[in-house]
């Protein structure tokens, strides 16, 4: 059933480049919104850049540039690596844009005004690297939680009254269980919320930080970077600023957000605490997604060199490929160990050997035996002449196939719904098992020299399971589909997967090679 999809991404911090954590965050979204647009919902699809706070003008110090300049080259980098990683946004949205700097002032504006805002004085561990304050209580050996250094600071300060929301989002919780995915991480945030919930500073002194968007109400302060970042997902919804695109992308949408789960509390209670005050509609789903573990099972990580070039490894395998490893081999809802091996030994399974295989298989057999023409054969024929002692004839195994692929097609939108994506993808792949194992039974190529009939009838059956199939996964590798698609004539609409669309006799395309073998160079394959 069509509706109204906002499918958003954090911002990501320009204080470094894109790594195959973040890529990971993007790629999946973007495999969402493609499925949400292939089922006929208007999807509107967010990522972007956040680009204030004290790290980020540290850097550009570093740099030796203007801040300003550093966030445009770093916000150019992000950009160019998702165009390259084939994620196709509605909006990159950044910090920096004079819409948003005035969309944040009047939220806080309102917010001062309903009495929601106050000023106090602040005292506590700071830890500039995650431009978070901790209470003593909560660090570690005199770390933050993370093990980053903190220095304790005593400061005026404006708060934001979290603790107000801490109820109406307990009952929120209790009455959506679907609100926070998956389930555990739904658990965490309720585990949370039964300590008394603290107010929120949501102000850093201009002497401390000079790069960030200022308070309406006191010059002399910027506003906390987690908020400003917090408040693009309405702004660029439209809230404020474009009327219509928000009724019809928030008001009126189904609103999912998909994070890493380390800035789950900020997204899941800050945020939420934030919507609750401004009287608007929360997202239907956060979906807080495992991490992708290095060798020694550690989330990546630049300071221990961990961090992979999501481009460098796209240009080793594949970008396709890469989209579909991500979303077949890994659980979103728990962490994945990644190693360099196992992608190829995966890829090469389920795409050379598999899905590719079939094309090869049926294409050299069309251009052999039917000069290159779909496959025309008798729908009325008797099939128990040759095959009598054989479990299922031809046309029941066509059932058996045609079978497979209506009930996958039913089962495909529930479960990327529910964010079964590996487990949507499993299915299909037990498709193209299939088809392969039809074809090794009835060898077409040895049928042909005593019927052509029937051997036109099997490389129909596979041809048409297999065009189904790539309409299901063509948000998962749309390049590769779409050439596939092409070849056959087709295009990726979801209208198209019922069975017997294929014309026969209708000449095919040159046979596009799709998934050439990835060989390994050498090395124990880890990342």
């Amino acid at each position: 059933m069509s509706q109204n999809i906002y499918i958003s991404t954090p911002l990501y911090y320009v204080n470094d480049k894109p790594h195959l954590g973040t890529a990971y965050t993007n790629i999946i979204a973007d495999i969402f919104n493609r499925y949400q647009k292939l089922f006929g919902s208007s999807s509107f699809f967010i990522t972007g850049t956040d680009e204030h706070g004290q790290k980020c003008e540290q850097t550009a110090k570093d740099l030796k540039i203007p801040v300003q300049q550093h966030c445009d080259q770093m916000s150019l980098t992000f950009e160019n690596t998702w165009k390259a990683l084939n994620i196709e946004y509605d909006l990159f949205f950044r910090t920096s844009f004079n819409y948003h700097k005035k969309s944040v002032q009047t939220v806080l504006q309102k917010l001062y005004a309903q009495g929601d805002i106050y000023c106090s004085k602040y005292e506590g561990w700071y830890c500039v690297s995650e431009e978070i304050f901790y209470k003593k209580k909560d660090l570690v050996e005199g770390k933050s939680p993370s093990g980053q250094p903190v220095t304790f600071l005593k400061e005026k300060a404006w708060f934001f009254k979290m603790s107000k929301y801490q109820k109406p989002l307990q009952e929120h919780l209790e009455i959506n269980p679907q609100f926070i995915r998956p389930l555990e991480r739904q658990n965490e945030i309720q585990a949370f919320l039964k300590k008394p919930l603290q107010d929120l500073c949501i102000s850093r002194p201009k002497t401390r930080v000079s790069w960030g968007i200022e308070i309406p109400f006191d010059k002399d302060f910027v506003t906390y970077v987690w908020v400003d970042a917090l408040l693009n997902y309405i702004v660029g919804a439209g809230y404020l600023n474009r009327e219509e695109h928000f009724e019809k992308y928030w008001l009126n949408a189904k609103k999912i957000h998909f994070i890493g789960k380390d800035i789950l509390i900020t997204h899941a209670v800050y945020w939420s605490c934030l919507l609750m005050a401004l009287k608007l509609p929360l997202p239907q789903t956060i979906f807080s997604h495992g991490w992708l573990l290095n060798k020694n099972l550690e989330k990546m990580s630049k300071s221990k060199g961990s961090k992979i070039d999501p481009l460098k490894l796209s240009k080793r395998i594949g970008e396709d490929e890469l989209r579909w490893f991500l979303a077949k081999e890994t659980n979103l809802s728990k962490d994945s160990s990644i190693s360099i091996s196992y992608m190829l030994k995966k890829i090469n399974e389920q795409l050379a050997d598999n899905l590719g295989n079939i094309l090869s298989r049926v294409s050299n057999l069309i251009d052999k035996y039917f000069e290159g023409d779909i496959p025309s054969y008798k729908k009325e024929d008797s099939l128990t002449k040759n095959f009598q002692k054989e479990k299922l004839n031809l046309r029941e195994e066509k059932e058996f196939l045609k079978t497979l692929t209506e009930n996958q097609v039913l089962k495909m939108e529930g479960q990327i719904r529910e964010f079964q994506l590996s487990q949507a993808l499993q299915g299909v792949c037990f498709i193209l098992s299939e088809i392969n194992r039809y074809l090794e039974k009835k060898a077409p190529w040895k049928l042909i020299k005593e019927d052509k009939n029937q051997a036109a009838l099997v490389l129909y059956n596979s041809l048409e399971a297999l065009r189904i199939c790539a309409i299901l996964i063509y948000p998962v590798m749309p390049k590769k589909m779409l050439k596939l698609l092409s070849f056959l004539g087709e295009t990726p609409d979801f209208k198209h997967v019922k069975w017997g669309r294929l014309p026969l006799g209708k000449k095919l395309r040159k046979t596009p090679i799709l998934f050439p073998r990835i060989q390994k160079n050498g090395g124990d394959g880890r990342i």
